[in-house]
């Protein structure tokens, strides 16, 4: 685990351990300010420091151990309905590359899943920090995984969320043409290790039957391949790029179908920030402008494809009102974070075919 892409690391921006804030250098309200409320605030989601001091017991809120029966999800029957979905949002409250933007992001993708596309509530997993939910231990991360393609039939339509930091690792297996596996990091992470991007393929990717179809949304940096598709589309070229491991391992499903949209490119940063939200409340970048684009569409009875919602996560959405903002944003992610989403799959299909879940 030590062994993390220093470059795209060294440069993140990190919050301290009270409550002040990263200064960017931009000036607007934000509820999330104790000290100076004219700051608007963003910060990478990956950081060097994660792995910068050894923890102490104060680190965590997980004193008890992951394995323990209190955190552990029980996983017996079949999840109702043809529709599921695994919520997973890592905040690393106590510690210092804490999130602030996680615990919105979980709220506004389970309300956008069950208002826009019509996901039961009980047919949705959440994993987060807060009081109400199962917190997201490694353990408990990887149970979610089975929960999500456990017993699956013809027509399930399955989801995968992920809020959190992301790294990189070197790949020992030939798995990687950039020669680094991507990681997702559970708040136990320090103890119990990262989850790799070959193990999060084998768990909700080589499962998928014919008929049974998975969307993932990694808002993470080093997201860009972090479910191992096959595929990755090429928004310059405007084609399908072949992204199966120089090893020869199969990658693919099990006739079903993956789609995953990354916040980022295997070797960038993606970001939390204050300054896409009207209220100025903390989100992740990518997961923001995802949910603005399809729910934007849907309440004008338009049709939103993948090709449009990749569209619309490359470009920051302001209103006309905020063009001085948009040019200075534009500026500190080309600057400090840079974003590129992207979009892999399983399988080549046409991106101007309509977005459903």
């Amino acid at each position: 685990m030590g062994s993390i892409c220093k470059e795209s690391l060294e440069r993140s921006s990190v919050a301290p351990d009270n409550d002040q804030e990263t200064d960017t250098g931009f000036r607007g309200k934000s509820k999330h300010l104790s000290h100076d409320r004219n700051k608007i605030i963003t910060e990478a989601k990956g950081t060097c420091h994660l792995f910068g001091r050894r923890s102490s017991r104060n680190d965590s809120p997980y004193t008890v151990s992951p394995r323990s029966s209190r955190l552990c999800l029980n996983l017996s029957g079949r999840p109702p309905g043809a529709k599921r979905a695994f919520i997973c949002g890592v905040s690393y409250k106590k510690q210092k590359f804490r999130l602030r933007g996680v615990v919105n992001d979980v709220h506004s993708m389970r309300d956008f899943l069950v208002k826009q596309f019509n996901f039961p509530r009980d047919c949705i997993l959440i994993l987060s920090e807060e009081d109400s939910d199962m917190p997201p231990t490694k353990k408990n991360t990887e149970d979610g995984f089975k929960w999500l393609t456990r017993d699956l039939q013809f027509g399930d339509s399955l989801f995968f969320y992920y809020s959190g930091h992301g790294l990189r690792q070197p790949d020992f297996n030939e798995d990687e043409k950039d020669g680094f596996d991507e990681t997702i990091c559970p708040v136990d992470f320090k103890t119990e290790g990262m989850i790799v991007d070959n193990y999060i393929n084998e768990a909700i990717v080589r499962p998928l039957k014919q008929g049974v179809i998975l969307h993932a949304i990694i808002d993470s940096c080093h997201s860009g391949t972090m479910l191992d598709l096959p595929l990755v589309y090429n928004k310059t070229m405007g084609k399908w790029d072949d992204n199966r491991p120089p090893s020869g391992a199969y990658k693919g499903t099990n006739g079903g179908k993956a789609i995953c949209f990354s916040a980022c490119e295997d070797y960038q940063q993606a970001a939390d920030t204050s300054a896409l939200s009207p209220d100025k409340a903390m989100t992740g970048a990518m997961t923001y402008t995802l949910i603005s684009a399809i729910t934007k569409a849907i309440s004008s009875n338009q049709t939103i494809t993948y090709c449009g919602i990749l569209d619309a996560m490359h470009r920051t959405n302001l209103d006309e009102d905020n063009k001085s903002l948009h040019s200075k944003i534009s500026r500190f992610f080309r600057r400090r974070i840079i974003q590129e989403p992207l979009l892999s799959s399983s399988e080549e299909f046409d991106i101007n075919t309509e977005f459903k879940l």
